[in-house]
């Protein structure tokens, strides 16, 4: 019997410019993002201009984490305390962690079939709400249609944050993902399509917004440092009105991000050959179905993710159990006990209620999560195709 002995969470290793600049920054002693030479933006300045290009949005700020990125950009966008925050109920924890830590509550949203927010149920949620706010998760990559999003935002007046953590370097009908946001967010933590351990990057086309983040951050008085940032005058009042958040990227994870930034083109391409691999063989697999991409999404593929519908819950826990014992790690959303990052919406018991979603648990029920490291090959994939169709037997 075949066994797969690569590992599912090892990522491709830093570009040696990456690591060579990083070594001079650690010979330099200077890794404080403000700790730069007069007139040197420095590497965190250096790859927000960078980012915000790669958008095609005017402005961009680096962070700690992807989660902070949120957390201060709900502040950035005016949340208050027991405001309300339309999102995903199908999302990672630190979606509505954000939300919380704001002082806000989340209001979830079904979630549909080809895994994306449901956009009738955020329709009515918006109405019934009266929230003004929409923390919209793509999550695992899959993107809703943009274009009905915007119109549901414009017709029910709401503040857009696109959590883009999965989907960085993707796109819907040719503009970048983030690019329709009031603000976006993203992620570098090592999972991501960059890689930086920890990180954050976030992004806007209003000024005021900008200045309103960048002081959050924690810049002190240096907000002039900022060279992808809003002009001075931007800062006069907010700079006194708003409170310091520390969470800055440093030099050191801005050097090892820049190369692959650079690179994030050919990455995504390699990742979405690996991903037609698997999508091609395991979709031909009775009892196995992998959600439907639009036309007009541009995808990262560096996950896939299935369902069972035919299974119940006894029999896929022992299909993830045999297929891990083989080697081939599959994350299932159905799990009642959270593992990993597979928490859901009933997992968050810090929340004051837990809402009754129907067609989320129906989904969640039978979906299976599989990560695609691009330290995989072509034959890695055919050989996980071959164990997972064995295993289904």
């Amino acid at each position: 019997m075949k066994t797969f002995t690569k590992s599912f969470t090892q990522q491709e290793p830093i570009p040696e410019v990456g690591i060579e600049r990083a070594v001079e920054l650690m010979r330099s002693g200077r890794l404080h993002r403000y700790d730069r030479d007069p007139g040197d933006d420095g590497e965190v300045g250096r790859l927000e201009r960078e980012f915000a290009g790669f958008i095609g949005v005017p402005f961009c700020l680096a962070c700690a984490s992807g989660g902070y990125a949120i957390h201060i950009a709900l502040r950035a966008a005016g949340v208050k305390t027991d405001d309300t925050v339309l999102t995903n109920a199908f999302t990672l924890a630190p979606v509505p962690g954000a939300i919380h830590n704001s002082g806000a509550r989340p209001v979830f949203v079904e979630m549909t079939d080809d895994l994306c927010i449901d956009l009738k149920h955020l329709d009515r949620m918006a109405s019934e709400s009266r929230s003004r706010f929409l923390l919209l998760s793509h999550m695992r990559g899959h993107m809703a249609d943009m274009d009905r999003v915007l119109e549901i935002c414009q017709r029910h007046d709401l503040f857009l944050i696109e959590d883009c953590a999965h989907t960085m370097g993707a796109s819907w009908n040719g503009r970048p993902s983030g690019s329709d946001a009031d603000i976006a967010c993203f992620s570098t933590q090592t999972y991501k399509h960059i890689n930086s351990g920890e990180g954050g990057l976030l992004t806007t086309r209003h000024s005021e917004i900008m200045a309103r983040a960048v002081m959050l951050s924690g810049s002190y008085m240096l907000y002039d440092r900022h060279p992808a940032g809003p002009p001075d005058e931007e800062y006069r009042d907010i700079r006194l009105q708003t409170p310091n958040l520390s969470g800055r990227m440093d030099h050191l994870r801005a050097a090892i991000l820049r190369p692959q930034l650079a690179d994030l083109p050919e990455r995504c391409k390699r990742w979405n050959e690996r991903y037609e691999t698997l999508a091609t063989r395991l979709s031909s697999m009775s009892g196995l179905h992998i959600p439907e991409r639009k036309p007009e999404e541009q995808f990262v593929g560096s996950s896939l993710q299935f369902s069972l519908p035919d299974l119940n819950g006894e029999s896929i826990a022992r299909f993830i159990r045999t297929c891990a014992e083989r080697g081939v790690v599959i994350k299932w959303f159905g799990d009642p006990e959270p593992h990993g990052y597979t928490s859901r919406y009933d997992s968050w018991r810090y929340l004051e209620e837990t809402p009754d979603l129907p067609q989320t648990d129906r989904i969640c029920n039978t979906l299976c999560d599989l990560r695609i490291p691009l330290t995989f090959t072509e034959e890695d994939c055919q050989l996980i195709v071959e164990i997972i169709s064995e295993e289904l037997k």
